[in-house]
C-alpha cells in the first residue's frame, strides 16, 4: 500500500510504499540510491559487501520503515487522512 508524505516547508511530496520492499530484495542497495537516500545506500552497500548480499533479504523487510522514519524526522507529514491512518496503524505516528 502506498501513502503520500509532504514537506510543509518545501511543498515536496513523496509517495512511499509501506511494508515489504520487493525492489530492495531484487536490487539490493539501488532503490536507496534512486530515492536519494544516501545514508541507507552506504549502509546497505557495506552490509552487502560483508554478507555477500544476504543483507538484501533483511533490508527488504525493514528498508521502507527506515525510509519513512527518516522522512518523518525531516519534517514530512501525512498528505491526507488515509496516509495518517495508515501511519498510525503501523505505529509510525501516535
Amino acid at each position: 500500500m502506498k501513502i503520500s508524505l509532504t514537506n510543509p516547508h518545501t511543498s515536496q511530496m513523496k509517495r512511499i510504499k509501506v511494508g515489504f520492499s520487493w525492489t530492495t530484495l531484487f536490487f539490493a542497495f539501488m532503490p536507496a540510491l534512486f530515492r536519494g537516500d544516501f545514508k541507507w545506500f552506504f549502509i546497505q552497500l557495506v552490509c552487502a559487501a560483508f554478507s555477500l548480499d544476504f543483507s538484501s533479504l533483511i533490508f527488504a523487510f525493514i528498508y521502507n520503515r527506515l525510509y519513512i522514519n527518516d522522512l518523518l524526522e525531516k519534517g514530512y507529514v501525512p498528505a491526507d487522512k488515509h496516509a495518517a491512518k495508515v501511519l498510525a496503524s503501523k505505529g509510525f505516528i501516535g
